[in-house]
């Protein structure tokens, strides 16, 4: 009887301690995104992060405490890599739109459940979520079923308005102008430098197409369809065409960089820079804070590319936090603390945003609230708000410039018509990346390679001499 009683006494301490540690388990939220992307409370003294906001929400709004980890990476091909050895797990990531369509390619994600991201589906531009609906991906669904838009903008060229007009500026031809020799930097990536290359390369038919359009000859839906045509073409003649323009293009660089354009532009060291719009909006900023200097960005005429960052949830996921925080991010609110902390464009809309830029950029009111337009250009960001805004909201904001940080970060209607998204190289990606590497191989200049050839020649002509004299040496002692 004494056995019997101890024996379920420690079936009692046994159950009553697994009984506590299911309880004492949380729930962990792993998040996998860009790096400085995201608000970490370090803009203001005594200031929270969006990470521990979100654990706080999540407590109030579903009595669940849970945990978060949050890694970063550097690009989108170490993100990809990372996830395909599987060695580590995330609930969430945020890649750009082509490796998405990568990822969607490769069965690495799950589609996002209708209803689940209810804030989101309010408050994200109507323009952003058309762009995601009119995006297949290779499974027969869209882009909208795997992705929720983060951050958008588009490439193009910053430049210093003293030494660059913006007629010059409305062309991909300035990248190649012998008269801008040395003063130009591109991106170190073969996506944004292959854009600019391939603009080039066909700029005579994006020319007759823009005209077709302008002449009402083809619908702004066709006109897109067509740049969008253009932009991912990759067949082995294109690659060869690109090849030689980026080439001739490399002759006129002051050379390739990875973030250092962002100073460059600022400093002097160059006057025109292949750029994000965010970048370009961080470089606008500095030159005005620290030089006083007023820089301004254009998409060139022919057209160029759109491109955003979206969260996805990998397989495995845990689906219920993770369309949880996206929901959260996507509150106007916060998008407004996001877009302060990174520079970027947050694809959410809504009438907290729109009253967040015209204070930045809205030039028609004194300090007394007082309006005043005269002079001033009216610039419609309707297309971008429209749905999301306040009845006695006209989506207008008036401004001096339409080459300033206000068209950068959100580009008129009549842009983003000639812009496109830029899909995956799919079975074309090896070619184009032997296409790069012979694009960065490095030039010697003719009396290097000369040179190298001469001591090439010196060092035969010693070895064979060496050796015939150490052949008549050793046949010496054999005599």
């Amino acid at each position: 009887m004494k056995k019997l009683s101890l024996f379920i006494l420690s079936l009692l301490i046994l159950f009553s301690l697994t009984s506590c540690k299911k309880e004492e388990e949380i729930r962990t939220l792993r998040i996998y995104n860009w790096q400085d992307y995201i608000d970490d409370g370090t803009m203001e003294e005594g200031a929270t992060s969006m990470l521990d906001d979100f654990k706080d929400y999540y407590f109030e709004k579903f009595n669940e405490k849970i945990e978060v980890i949050y890694d970063t990476f550097e690009t989108n091909e170490s993100m990809f890599n990372t996830l395909k050895t599987g060695k580590t797990t995330y609930d969430l990531v945020c890649p750009s739109e082509y490796m998405i369509m990568r990822m969607i390619k490769a069965n690495m994600l799950i589609p996002f459940e209708e209803g689940k991201t209810p804030i989101y589906d309010q408050y994200a531009s109507r323009y952003i979520q058309n762009l995601f609906s009119n995006t297949p991906t290779a499974d027969g669904k869209t882009m909208a079923d795997y992705a929720k838009g983060y951050m958008w903008g588009t490439v193009g060229l910053v430049y210093d308005p003293e030494y660059v007009t913006e007629e010059e500026m409305s062309s991909w031809n300035i990248m190649w102008d012998e008269n801008y020799k040395g003063m130009v930097s591109t991106k170190d990536s073969i996506r944004d430098t292959y854009i600019a290359g391939v603009m080039h390369v066909y700029l005579a038919e994006l020319i007759d197409l823009k005209a077709e359009y302008e002449n009402g000859l083809i619908t702004s839906a066709q006109y897109t369809a067509k740049i969008n045509e253009i932009m991912n073409r990759c067949d082995d003649e294109t690659l060869k065409l690109v090849l030689e323009d980026l080439q001739l293009l490399k002759k006129n660089l002051f050379g390739f960089e990875v973030d250092s354009g962002k100073t460059d532009i600022v400093n002097g060291k160059i006057r025109i820079q292949l750029a994000w719009s965010g970048d370009a909006v961080y470089s606008m900023l500095l030159a005005e804070e620290e030089d006083d200097k007023i820089l301004a960005f254009s998409v060139p005429k022919e057209g160029s590319n759109i491109w955003f960052d979206g969260w996805v949830m990998p397989k495995g996921a845990d689906t219920e936090l993770a369309q949880a925080f996206v929901d959260f991010v996507s509150m106007p609110e916060n998008a407004v603390r996001n877009m302060n902390m990174v520079g970027y464009t947050s694809a959410i809309a809504g009438q907290e945003v729109f009253d967040e830029i015209s204070d930045w950029y809205d030039e028609s009111y004194d300090e007394e609230g007082n309006q005043d337009t005269t002079d001033l250009i009216p610039y419609d960001v309707n297309y971008f708000f429209e749905g999301t805004l306040d009845d006695d909201c006209d989506g207008i904001i008036y401004t001096s410039t339409l080459t300033g940080q206000l068209y950068t970060q959100y580009p008129d209607l009549a842009t983003v018509e000639r812009c496109a998204i830029m899909q995956d190289f799919g079975e074309q990606n090896n070619r184009v990346i032997e296409m790069w590497a012979s694009v960065k191989a490095v030039d010697l200049p003719l009396y290097v390679t000369i040179g190298f050839f001469v001591l090439v020649g010196v060092a035969i002509i010693f070895v064979a001499t060496y050796s015939i004299v150490m052949k008549k040496h050793k046949n010496r002692f054999k005599r």
